[in-house]
């Protein structure tokens, strides 16, 4: 007689290996990992195959699932149904929801392998401009040039994955007016940079998704401080990071595993050559940098 409960067919007061309510956001991965003591070694091994295409689940059905891991179709129904889920299928919408969290929260997820990535990638980027330019016009984008122009000095604030293109900002900025910071500084913190600001200069916050903790909090500081603060983020932040003088939302969706950034930039665009557009003597501050490039070197020579 077959005592062992993870042998057991389901139905015959064989104990669930997971929780009743396994969609319960706890993910399939979490499932697996914490019944799986509890496994004999047929539905080890099955796990083992899951948790290498966890990311992928959805690309398979119930009897690909069985050629791969070597089990039968019905071991696999039983492994999910001790799980907790009334099927494969019930498992991997979990998966398939789990992953689009992921995603959404801007974790990088592997998923099946695109057959052409390149027009892949271009049809996400294009995606995202549109997006981004149905609410980058110029009722967004002008008070925020307008800001930067006049602005006695400008912080641009950017932690993580947002520093590539807070300091593409700040550099763009730069050439158009001077007194453009950015920060933090390698190794360093951001108060020494905040705590100069006043309600006659300005900063812009960069905080695309994956922000740090204590992002709101600086958002919020420097709103406290009466300065005037741009946000840069993508449309997920307004739930996080709700107060702001002004705000700049760019979708960073990509169709692969990371996010992706060319609407960003574009945007970092659009708004420096606003700005520029506004600097009484931009002309002169573009000349005053070319010539710094060439008495200093830095810059290979142009041959038209």
């Amino acid at each position: 007689m077959d005592t062992d409960p993870r042998t057991r067919p389901p139905g015959d007061g064989a104990e669930h290996l997971g929780p009743a309510d396994p969609t319960a956001d706890r993910g399939l991965e979490v499932l697996i990992q914490d019944a799986y003591d509890a496994m004999g070694p047929v539905e080890r091994h099955l796990a083992d195959v899951v948790l290498d295409h966890v990311n992928d689940l959805a690309a398979y059905n119930a009897a690909e699932l069985a050629t791969l891991s070597g089990a039968s179709k019905a071991t696999v129904s039983r492994f999910f149904r001790r799980l907790g889920f009334e099927s494969f299928a019930a498992a991997r919408q979990s998966a398939r929801h789990t992953a689009r969290s992921l995603r959404a929260a801007g974790v990088p997820v592997p998923g099946t392998a695109l057959a052409d990535p390149v027009p892949a990638h271009a049809s996400a980027v294009e995606e995202n401009l549109r997006r981004a330019l149905a609410t980058l016009d110029r009722g967004a984008v002008d008070p925020v040039a307008d800001l930067l122009a006049r602005a006695g000095q400008v912080v641009v604030v950017g932690f993580r994955n947002s520093y590539p293109v807070a300091l593409h900002l700040r550099e763009q900025l730069l050439q158009a007016r001077p007194r453009v910071a950015l920060a933090p500084q390698p190794g360093q913190s951001v108060g020494e940079e905040l705590a100069q600001l006043g309600p006659g200069d300005a900063a812009v916050c960069v905080g695309f998704r994956r922000r740090p903790a204590g992002f709101a909090a600086v958002v919020d500081l420097l709103l406290d401080a009466g300065v005037p603060t741009v946000l840069l983020t993508d449309p997920g932040a307004r739930r996080h990071v709700p107060r702001a003088t002004h705000r700049l939302e760019v979708p960073v969706d990509g169709c692969g595993a990371f996010d992706d950034y060319g609407a960003a930039m574009t945007t970092v665009c659009v708004l420096a050559d606003a700005v520029l557009d506004r600097v009484a003597d931009g002309r002169e501050r573009i000349d005053a940098v070319a010539r710094a490039y060439r008495a200093s070197g830095e810059l290979e020579e142009h041959r038209a």
